[in-house]
């Protein structure tokens, strides 16, 4: 999160100015062509926890503390919270959450759908760390350019309504059909071997 202590010497213009640099950082992460992995192995309070929500997938240690906490300091989620929490966990559970200030566990927020998945802590300390590491060798193997093109459909699609949606998949996979990658694993099917995708 925001160091508290810097912001409060910050008069109104720096203040907005650091939340809108903050948002646009964020905005950027949610934009990226590539899969994002949040690991949050001890605490994502505030702009921690946007940071995650701005990540495609999020893996918690059982541990872990998380919540959108501003409003316990006078202010609110300002860098993307109000806006993808509610897509991610639905508007109510997200109001609930925002308006109180609520710190929840790994579990909790694997079971509302906050995070894909809960672990618990290893004495390393960075058992979340080594389950997001896991599932990015799960997703490391797949075409890249499909990978993309269904990260890109689903964040366009999810603003949309679904006939709108079902026009930008359209898109997306018309995108995907002349490529090598897709040749690749049709040949590999019917060849019954392992594809092996090069990103073109």
């Amino acid at each position: 999160g925001a160091d508290l202590k810097e912001r409060a010497k910050m008069d109104d213009a720096e203040a907005g100015e650091f939340v809108r640099r903050l948002r646009n950082l964020m905005d950027e992460i949610a934009a990226l062509p590539v899969p994002t992995i949040a690991a949050i192995d001890g605490y994502a309070l505030g702009g921690g926890l946007e940071l995650a929500l701005a990540c495609d997938l999020r893996v918690a240690a059982s541990s872990a503390k998380m919540g959108l906490i501003e409003t316990t300091r006078g202010l609110l989620p300002g860098a993307g919270g109000t806006q993808r929490l509610p897509r991610c966990v639905g508007i109510g559970l997200a109001k609930e959450l925002i308006f109180t200030g609520r710190q929840i566990d790994g579990e909790q927020a694997c079971s509302m759908g906050l995070v894909n998945h809960s672990v618990p802590q290893n004495s390393e300390g960075d058992a979340a760390y080594q389950r997001a590491l896991a599932l990015a060798k799960e997703i490391l193997p797949q075409a890249p350019f499909a990978v993309k093109m269904g990260k890109l459909a689903i964040n366009k699609g999810m603003e949309v309504d679904i006939a709108s949606g079902m026009a930008i998949e359209g898109m997306c996979y018309a995108q995907n059909i002349p490529t090598k990658d897709r040749q690749e694993g049709m040949a590999a099917f019917r060849e019954k071997r392992p594809p092996q995708f090069t990103g073109k």
